[in-house]
């Protein structure tokens, strides 16, 4: 059995995120490459500057590559670019996406279209993309990006939530198919965080207070509280770990 402390040293290791540029995604590239990790981030802007320059400033290779995973065309051989780069593929964090708020009769069915497509039907793509790498090397990490929103309903982000929910569903059927192979398909399900997806939350100053006071931690996530838990289930501790939605929300939904 490995010593503990090597669990957390990813040199060697490579990885890909989607929606690193900002927020968790941000945190969790930047996380991967100081454990000594290489990475390819995608992002729907046409640079990622700032989070790429902090990657290569830790001697890690780093490649960014600009799609919008909402089109089916700039998902396909995505992940054979990355490899391309990599050499391999150990690890996909399966993190893009952004929440639209409107109420039901002004929630347009293009914008439904819009959130299945970027954050449930581009996860399923890129994850068999990825397991065709995975399953020739015995060997991968798929991190899906789910939300408390996947265990409740929620008024006036009903495409959000609705997706988040699938994502759970997405990542137990990965999970069994794969873990055969060496590998292991979990998710992560993170509360209310201060990023910009978040956004709406915070400008309502009085309601951002009835929502921490839900709380039990009596704090809102920052974006490094996710850097721990997507490590474990990126690495080798959670070797036997398949299909297990892990949440980070301050004990949100324990109550």
């Amino acid at each position: 059995m490995k010593m503990r402390e090597d669990y957390l040293n990813f040199s060697g290791k490579t990885a890909l995120v989607t929606g690193g540029r900002r927020g968790l995604g941000k945190a969790m590239a930047l996380g991967l490459a100081e454990a000594g990790a290489d990475v390819v981030i995608v992002g729907k802007q046409p640079q990622a500057d700032e989070v790429c320059g902090k990657i290569r400033a830790m001697n890690r290779r780093c490649l960014y590559i600009q799609a919008d995973l909402a089109e089916r065309a700039q998902r396909n051989g995505l992940i054979a670019r990355a490899v391309d780069f990599l050499g391999r593929l150990d690890i996909l964090i399966n993190n893009a996406g952004a929440q639209s708020c409107a109420p039901l009769e002004a929630y347009s069915c293009e914008q439904w279209d819009c959130d299945v497509s970027v954050m449930l039907t581009a996860v399923f793509e890129l994850s068999r993309q990825a397991a065709e790498v995975m399953k020739s090397q015995r060997y991968g990490k798929i991190i899906n990006l789910a939300s408390v929103s996947s265990f409740q309903g929620a008024r006036g982000i009903i495409g959000y939530s609705t997706v988040k929910h699938g994502i759970v569903g997405l990542t137990k059927c990965l999970a069994n198919e794969l873990a055969p192979w060496g590998i292991n398909v979990n998710a992560i399900a993170p509360g209310v965080f201060r990023t910009d997806l978040a956004a709406g939350v915070f400008a309502d100053e009085k309601h951002a207070e009835a929502l921490r006071g839900r709380i039990p931690d009596g704090r809102f996530g920052e974006p490094e509280d996710i850097v721990g838990p997507m490590l474990f289930l990126a690495g080798g501790m959670s070797s036997h770990v398949h299909g297990h939605v892990l949440l980070v929300d301050g004990g949100w939904m324990g109550r």
